[in-house]
């Protein structure tokens, strides 16, 4: 039988019950985080503090109920008065705000006409302007230190290759599309699709409008400009020949402006990216790490003089991967957002190496799980002020403001309106010993709002994906939904997590799906042990590395009650070949030619477990996944069709493989996976009824 899936099929396919009206619904669901909910969540990302620390603009994100879509307005918050009021909205979403250096004008992305574009906003007149219309988004767009220019990268298209003419169709002709022609390694790419013949190249443009003007030509991506001075970029890309095949290899470049000579400035085997200048124009900083063909390295955070000499590593003793950089006012120091055993720590790291941690609640703009996710802006002169998004278990991110001469405050109540209102899940954090080593895994529980240690809840472990990422005590609509209707909702980092140190990351090096298996059994044993579930009402669930896992643990053990592996990777064989980060998967993953030694791919694959399982299992993907391709859930489902256990496919329409990216998808991923377990729940009546 053949079928169209669609988002409301979807609903209907596994017997999810119809919404019920607000007269429907008992007094207690009122105030639990239904799915509708989702359309109420507001949240704060992208805050920009002026250069003199007196105003933070930033995007305040929320969901379009009529045009299901998160859309992106800008706000302005005065620091000394607290007035808090919009910028730029109503319109197209804004997004990447970024303050010129005198403060006085405001660069933002937004569209018209279904057009990218780019805008300055003059503050003192709230006037706007269009500086330029693009057919692609211009990414990274940056001003120059004196404030003239704009420096962006921008996809240039190229000619297809092509190895025949066709003939012109007669007019009013009802002929096929041209073929398509594809000769590189990566031909598509998730969130993109089929990938346009071209490259992204580095382009300046006057602050006053006009014609961008291309400063470099070739065949290799350029990107992230960060400016030496007013004449000079530096810029990041790799121009090797072989470049397809090392897709995480990078060097730094200086760009002239006035003739658009290259000249490289690294040139080790790794990556080398993401440069910050110095105030005083004298230092670079970069991140990068000596390629040692592992799974997963730490980035490193490195210096070098302006001329590309005196290159060194800039050692703090920490174990810890550095992540966004900028320099304090002073040039004396650099602020730096590292992830640290679930949180998201921000940094000061002196010259010498000396670390004082600023802030520790970084994060909160990750809404549908609870990863880590957030970002800051320091002033430019005078004593730093920073303002970054704060995390919080109970609402996502709010704008806040730190410093060493400011007291340290959120800003913003985004939420207040809605989420203190309702029965939300209340988070426990716990530390576990896997059974495989004794190894410490840190896990979370988030308890129903009618929660009573008795042993009768069902649990639902989450598994994140990666599987190098890390979750964290964050808001998480994911979680609260399932927390609304019942579950005891655990979600752990398991070895191959990041933010405990590079060991324990590069622990499943070719060896994953493995022990992390046992760390997660570790978890839920420790949550049965707190008499918190009942053992026979256990579920499991992961999306993409969690997917994974998802299917290896049903491949391991019976005592799930259900099962549902979102976009996965099924086989390692045909992801090698197939997906869009596939010279990553064999080069960096399994570090073998398949068709050599096609048993290195096969024994990590969940495929290999499949005769095993005797667990019902959901397989959901989105239908334009170029990550784990749809191929990969379509092979576990038709083995366990084969095999005659219960299963079932949904197949997400135009979802990439963010499959929660609009609040409709969100909504649809976590029902049908309850709708699911509802299915094979053995007391489903002592549930509270939704």
């Amino acid at each position: 039988m053949h079928r169209a899936f669609h988002v409301v099929a979807a609903l209907l396919l596994i017997g999810l019950p119809p919404l019920a009206s607000a007269a429907d619904e008992p007094a207690s669901a009122l105030n639990r985080f239904t799915a509708e909910r989702v359309f109420d969540i507001e949240y704060a990302a992208a805050p920009r503090i002026s250069p003199d620390g007196d105003s933070i603009v930033y995007v305040r994100h929320s969901m379009d109920r009529r045009a299901d879509q998160n859309r992106g307005d800008l706000w302005i918050i005065d620091l000394d008065s607290g007035a808090h009021r919009p910028l730029v909205t109503g319109g197209a979403s804004a997004s990447s705000p970024a303050w010129s250096p005198d403060g006085e004008r405001l660069l933002y992305r937004s569209s018209a006409d279904g057009k990218p574009e780019l805008r300055v906003l003059y503050l003192d007149s709230g006037r706007s302007f269009s500086l330029a219309q693009f057919e692609r988004a211009p990414q990274s767009p940056v001003w120059s230190p004196d404030g003239q220019h704009i420096a962006f990268a921008l996809f240039v298209p190229g000619e297809p290759p092509s190895f025949a003419k066709p003939p012109k169709a007669p007019e009013g002709a009802d002929w096929n599309q041209p073929v398509r022609v594809f000769d590189d390694l990566t031909f598509r790419f998730d969130g993109q699709g089929y990938l346009d013949e071209g490259v992204d190249q580095i382009f300046v443009l006057s602050a006053e409008g006009g014609s961008p003007r291309q400063l470099t030509h070739g065949q290799a991506d350029l990107g992230e400009p960060a400016w030496l001075d007013n004449e000079t970029l530096i810029v990041s890309g790799n121009l090797a020949e072989d470049r397809d095949l090392d897709p995480i290899e990078s060097e730094l470049y200086r760009l002239r402006l006035a003739d658009g000579s290259l000249t490289a400035f690294t040139d080790r085997d790794g990556p080398d990216f993401a440069p910050v200048v110095s105030p005083d124009g004298q230092t670079i900083a970069f991140r990068g790490f000596d390629d040692a063909v592992l799974t997963y390295q730490q980035n490193r955070l490195y210096l070098m003089d302006a001329d590309g000499s005196n290159q060194r590593e800039l050692k703090t003793g920490l174990d810890l991967a550095m992540g966004k950089t900028v320099w304090a006012p002073d040039g004396r120091s650099l602020y730096v957002q590292a992830e640290n055993a679930g949180h998201i720590e921000l940094l000061n790291i002196s010259l010498r190496g000396r670390v004082k941690v600023v802030a520790d609640d970084l994060g909160g703009t990750s809404i549908g799980r609870p990863y880590a996710s957030g970002d800051f802006s320091v002033t430019t002169a005078g004593r730093p002020v920073i303002a970054y998004t704060v995390a919080s278990p109970d609402k996502p991110a709010d704008v806040a403001v730190t410093g060493p001469r400011t007291q340290t405050r959120t800003l913003t109540a985004l939420n207040a309106d809605v989420l203190p209102y309702l029965d939300l899940a209340t988070v426990e954090e716990i530390q576990v010993e896997s059974n495989h080593d004794g190894q410490t895994i840190e896990a979370w529980i988030a308890r129903p709002p009618d929660f009573k240690p008795d042993g009768s809840f069902p649990l639902l472990l989450e598994i994140h994906g990666g599987p190098h990422t890390m979750y964290g005590p964050t808001f998480a609509a994911e979680i609260q939904r399932y927390a609304a209707e019942g579950y005891v909702t655990v979600w752990a980092n398991p070895r191959g997590s990041t933010g405990y140190g590079e060991a324990f990351a590069q622990a499943i090096d070719r060896a994953y799906p493995g022990y992390d298996y046992d760390d997660l059994m570790s978890v839920v044993d420790a949550v049965i042990a707190k008499n918190y579930v009942d053992p026979q009402r256990l579920f499991v669930t992961g999306g993409s590395g969690g997917g994974v896992l998802t299917a290896w643990i049903v491949g391991k053990t019976d005592r799930f009650a259900a099962a549902a592996t979102i976009k996965p990777v099924i086989n390692w064989f045909t992801e090698a070949l197939t997906g869009d980060i596939a010279a990553y998967v064999w080069r960096h993953w399994i570090r073998e030619d398949p068709w050599e030694n096609p048993q290195a791919y096969f024994e990590r694959s969940p495929i290999s477990l499949v005769g095993n399982v005797s667990t019902p299992t959901l397989v959901m993907v989105g239908e334009q996944d170029w990550r784990t391709p749809t191929w990969e859930a379509e092979q576990f489902y038709t083995a366990l069709k084969f095999r005659k256990i219960d299963t079932a496919l949904i197949r997400i329409p135009e979802a990439p493989h963010s499959i929660a990216s609009r609040p409709s998808r969100l909504i649809a991923k976590t029902d049908n996976i309850m709708g699911w377990f509802s299915r094979y729940d053995t007391q489903p009546e002592t549930a509270e009824a939704p």
